[in-house]
């Protein structure tokens, strides 16, 4: 049975420890209140996705897990829904991203406010060169 694109799969998280200092002490950035998006864009490989996304929630804003978590799920929600033209684009140029999503804010914003800051973050990764 195939698995929807629409699913946040394993092989979609970054994970790696190497890959997260690269991007970190390499990546660029673009800030989407209450979002803040750090990015490395590299020439695709075939036996990794296109797009690999880290979410953090930062402890010192959040002290509580079940509102870091809370804000956790709903960026990750956000993105699961919109992420299917950003990873077609990158499919048929041959590259990929790797992404680090910060929650930048001290409280807590509706669902629709982190929702659109990952559509104008996916639309402004889909124009980068």
């Amino acid at each position: 049975m195939k698995k929807s694109s629409t699913t946040f799969l394993k092989k979609e998280r970054l994970c790696n420890v190497g890959s997260i200092a690269s991007l970190f002490s390499s990546g660029k950035t673009i800030y989407l209140p209450p979002l803040k998006v750090l990015y490395n864009l590299m020439p695709g490989e075939p036996d990794k996705a296109c797009v690999r996304v880290l979410i953090s929630v930062p402890k010192r804003n959040f002290k509580k897990a079940f509102m870091r978590n809370l804000i956790r799920r709903r960026i990750r929600e956000a993105y699961r829904l919109n992420k299917s033209s950003l990873t077609e684009l990158l499919l048929t140029q041959g590259r990929m991203i790797d992404l680090a999503i910060v929650y930048n804010d001290t409280e807590i914003h509706p669902y629709s406010v982190t929702e659109r800051s990952i559509k104008e973050m996916i639309e402004k990764l889909k124009h980068l060169k």
